[in-house]
């Protein structure tokens, strides 16, 4: 059991990532919407041959009782997350794929929301740098109740710095339905962490969605939520939790995600 020092300086380590990341949140002006993916990309990648699987798990415990169009999944009391699988291609290039895409409704109900295919580029040896930097593009195809759209993808760039223990990470997102340059939606997230140990890491993650670019969502329409995060690592198994409180009308009020992951 931890002295009550140390769970004193946890407290302090913890608090003090929520608040930059929160400040980071309110500089953004953030925003809203369901996804099967709470994850900041933090440059790792597998090594080349290695291949893995990730379960992503994500339940709105106080969520929008509307859905965000006609015929979609409404967020209250729903799970949504995805299976993906990867491969490391390259010590700088792992390639992924989402399958399935899945949501389980508040009544029970088990949706197939679609699948994805990933293609996640990384400066070499990223986890072991002081500065790193990557890209991930994504595409996919969508059941109309998951997205209007039936194709979509995504861009999202990793940058990060390491320093004392301590990582700080941003992944500017843009999405698109392949719809002109305009209408890329602009819902980038961030990541503070302290790592206890080569096991245990806390953290503090933003996210956040702005819109299309060409006409942002008002304050009231646009997402913002911050989440408290533990990381643990195992040679079997690589588990992060968190609880995800939504700031903004828009955003779901409570949320819970487990990620679990294991590499062959």
């Amino acid at each position: 059991m931890a002295a009550p020092a140390d769970v004193s300086k946890l407290s302090v380590i913890l608090g003090r990532a929520l608040i930059a990341v929160i400040l980071f949140g309110v500089v953004s002006r953030t925003a809203a919407a369901q996804t099967d993916e709470i994850q900041v990309y933090t440059g790792e990648i597998l090594a080349p041959g290695a291949a893995s699987l990730t379960f992503h798990s994500n339940y709105s415990a106080r969520g929008l009782t509307i859905a965000a169009f006609p015929g979609g999944v409404v967020p209250d009391h729903s799970v949504n997350g995805a299976f993906e699988w990867a491969y490391g291609v390259s010590e700088w290039f792992e390639a992924g794929l989402y399958f399935p895409v899945y949501t389980i409704t508040r009544d029970g109900k088990m949706l197939v929301d679609g699948a994805k295919l990933r293609a996640l580029f990384v400066v070499p040896r990223a986890e072991t740098r002081s500065f790193f930097y990557g890209v991930n593009f994504e595409y996919s195809r969508n059941s109309r109740h998951w997205d209007p759209s039936r194709y979509g993808g995504e861009i999202r760039p990793i940058v990060g710095v390491r320093s004392a223990g301590w990582d700080f990470i941003v992944n500017p997102i843009f999405d698109t339905s392949f719809d002109g340059l305009s209408n890329l939606d602009f819902a980038p997230s961030a990541r503070v962490a302290y790592n206890l140990s080569r096991e245990w890491a806390l953290a503090a993650e933003q996210y956040a969605d702005f819109g299309p670019l060409r006409h942002p969502h008002a304050r009231d329409g646009q997402e913002q939520k911050i989440f408290a995060v533990a990381d643990y690592s195992a040679p079997l198994l690589d588990v992060e939790s968190g609880i995800g409180f939504g700031l903004t009308k828009a955003s779901d009020k409570v949320v819970l995600k487990l990620i679990l992951a294991h590499t062959f």
